[in-house]
């Protein structure tokens, strides 16, 4: 995997960031979702460096090889605020003050905070299979609570831990063919670590409590997106059955935002690479 790229673990302010990094050209900030890592953007970041970009895809804060704070019991050290200022950092370690960013999954929720509490940084943003949380929270129905239901069961304290760490093979699903063997063997290490899935646990907890208020404060305040973003989902995957056009709510958000639906599963950087590097490299050329 990555081939050509440079492999490095960035120290921030409370973390140990994981970070790939290749090419030339204009730089790009890929950030993965949950339960990966930055391994997903195996197929994709090749595409976009061939695109004439330098592309830069971490492990978010406790994911895979990154690490970060011990859990908090207000789960601020594992706030998308948090996370959005390692990720701003290792932009900056390696000398980019302003860049693209794309995400997907959770990397989306981190995206969305990140170019809201960074305008200068961020040039364009493309947000993947995601909405803002509170907009999920605020349109909860039985389709969701049904579908959805691990948010709630990983806030829980204690109990998703023991659970998960019984059986993680059982737990994370992941398909070595489909995903690649490389990216597959790094997703399964990272699952089978018990401080990986601490750490992703304390993501879902942040989302629910602090990250929830950050939003809800940005919305009183009037607070939106006003770099150009893309909004892209899944075909495939639940986000439009359950919400309908993404953009009319992603409209509420953001002053300048398009997108439309890639062919594909939820995990579309493994299953709809091409499609994904077109939309993404058209997007971030302007």
């Amino acid at each position: 995997m990555f081939e050509g790229f440079e492999e490095t673990s960035v120290q921030v302010e409370e973390a140990s960031v994981l970070t790939r990094y290749g090419g030339e050209g204009p730089p790009v900030l890929l950030l993965h979702g949950h339960p990966r890592t930055s391994a997903t953007w195996h197929r994709v970041a090749p595409l976009l460096v061939e695109r004439g970009f330098t592309v830069v895809c971490p492990d978010l804060r406790g994911y895979g090889r990154s690490r970060g704070p011990a859990p908090a019991p207000d789960h601020s050290g594992h706030s998308k605020r948090a996370v959005a200022n390692d990720m701003v950092a290792v932009m900056r370690s390696l000398g980019h003050d302003r860049f693209a960013l794309a995400g997907h999954d959770r990397g989306g929720a981190v995206a969305f905070r990140l170019a809201l509490d960074h305008r200068d940084a961020v040039s364009r943003v493309a947000l993947l299979d995601c909405l803002p949380i509170s907009e999920h929270l605020s349109r909860i129905t039985v389709e969701f609570a049904t579908q959805w239901w691990h948010w709630f069961f990983f806030a829980q304290p204690g109990t998703p831990e023991r659970v998960i760490n019984a059986d993680p093979d059982s737990w994370y699903h992941g398909d070595p063919e489909s995903m690649g063997r490389e990216n597959h063997d790094e997703f399964r290490a990272a699952t089978r670590n018990p401080d990986v899935v601490r750490a992703m646990l304390e993501d879902y907890r942040a989302g629910l409590t602090v990250d929830l208020r950050d939003e809800e404060a940005d919305r009183a305040a009037g607070v939106r997106l006003r770099c150009p973003a893309l909004a892209l989902w899944s075909l495939r995957d639940d986000l439009e059955d359950l919400y309908g056009d993404p953009l009319e709510i992603w409209r509420d958000w953001a002053d300048d935002v398009r997108g439309h639906g890639i062919d594909s599963g939820h995990h579309m950087a493994e299953e709809a690479p091409d499609a994904l590097a077109a939309a993404l490299g058209d997007f971030f050329h302007g």
